[in-house]
């Protein structure tokens, strides 16, 4: 039995190249897309399709905005059969445009779905600027129950997060995924000291996108990707494992 991966980068825009190769090397078949960090993406633009064309078993990994598309594709497409979301979010949020108007960031089936709108009042408060206060207050604004990402749809979930994220509060939003999901298959990884960017064993640590502050150091984020690694390869393990026995 096959298990096809498609890996999401985040904001930055680069493909996690590093990333698709060690699971390559693991025996898994991976793609790893660029795609446009705007508004309006649709979740079906994703080449799930191709994997499924060729693999019994699909899982997606992504990270910070791709780890939201993650875990929407995971609620949304009953092909997947896990998720694992670096530095999640728990809800769908907005892109803002260049006449500074806002639109979620992502369609399915031609549909646009419910987001949190930024707060149009906030100003950093650092430079390079940090924007967890960004999000705590935009959610503070209402109640933004339609914009929660349906968590408790998808199978089975890993969430990877850093104590120090500077982007957002991805550890509030992991312990809100992991409440929302009760007794579902859920694992957690979290390095107290670590920041948005988690680094595996065998990758480089990524220095692309616009500045701003993501926390952590070099040393935490590759302790939490050490720890992260072998709960990846159970988690793929268990995926492949079920897929052969539902073939007996």
């Amino acid at each position: 039995m096959s298990t096809g991966v498609l890996i999401l980068h985040g904001s930055s825009g680069t493909p996690d190249a590093d990333r698709a190769r060690i699971l390559r090397d693991e025996g898994y078949d991976v793609l790893a897309p660029a795609w446009p960090v705007r508004a309006e993406v649709p979740l079906e633009s994703f080449p799930l399709d191709e994997l499924a064309g060729r693999n019994d078993r699909l899982v997606v990994m992504g990270s910070s905005w791709g780890a939201e598309a993650a875990l929407l594709l995971g609620a949304l497409d009953e092909r997947i059969h896990a998720v694992v979301a670096f530095a999640p979010s728990a809800y769908v949020w907005g892109r803002v445009d260049e006449d500074g108007s806002q639109r979620s960031a992502w369609t399915w089936r031609g549909e646009p779905l419910p987001f949190v709108p930024f707060a149009t009042d906030w100003q950093p408060d650092a430079d390079p600027p940090s924007y967890t206060s960004l999000y705590r207050q935009s959610l503070s604004k209402a109640d933004y129950e339609s914009a929660r990402i349906p968590v408790e749809r998808i199978r089975d979930v890993l969430l990877i997060a850093g104590g120090d994220d500077k982007v957002w509060p991805s550890v509030d939003f992991t312990e809100e995924i992991v409440r929302r999901r009760g007794a579902l298959p859920t694992r957690l990884v979290v390095g107290d000291a670590a920041g948005h960017r988690p680094v595996l064993p065998g990758e480089t640590p990524k220095t692309a996108g616009q500045t701003m502050a993501r926390g952590g150091t070099e040393a935490a984020d590759r302790e939490l990707g050490d720890r992260a690694w072998p709960e990846i390869l159970t988690l793929l393990h268990d995926v492949r494992r079920a897929a052969s026995l539902d073939e007996l």
